[in-house]
């Protein structure tokens, strides 16, 4: 990891009805408002962004956390749900719900995990909500919903 301060440069340019969201040696995003603001609905919208930005930061925070940590584990998944509501006058995310599904494997033939392995994966979902700094520069309320389940694997 490089020092901080990290600088990060994006521009949005107003095009008809959308926003072109550009950053340099990245794929151009085409965004515009949210159907229940009036969008079609088939595009991203600085509210679905920012959802994702949050689902994203949370699963590679976690993978940096399981990499460091030599925790295993087969696949994870990020479901962020957010509620958006207007308070003392002014529209705002006032909750965003994190929906981690975690599947590790287990050798044990009945498909269940020990005890030490469910801690372990408690333990590293909850690092991870902690360290998320898309999260971290939020003023919303944030939950963590986790999810743990396994594979049997054959050895």
């Amino acid at each position: 990891m490089q020092a901080l301060p990290h600088h990060y440069l994006v521009e949005g340019a107003l095009i008809a009805d959308r926003v072109d969201i550009s950053a340099q040696n990245l794929t151009t995003i085409e965004s515009e408002p949210p159907a229940e603001f009036g969008g079609s609905g088939t595009r991203w919208s600085p509210e679905t962004l920012l959802l994702a930005a949050v689902s994203d930061c949370f699963l590679l925070t976690f993978k940096a956390i399981a990499c460091a940590s030599k925790f295993s584990y087969s696949d994870i998944k990020c479901e962020v749900e957010g509620r958006l509501d207007r308070v003392d006058g002014v529209t705002r995310f006032t909750k965003i719900t994190v929906r981690p599904t975690l599947k590790i494997e287990s050798t044990a033939s009945t498909g269940e995990i020990s005890d030490e392995q469910l801690e372990k994966s408690t333990k590293s979902l909850h690092k991870a909500e902690k360290g998320c700094l898309v999260s971290n520069s939020l003023n919303s309320k944030l939950l963590l919903e986790p999810c743990i389940n396994t594979c049997v694997t054959t050895k």
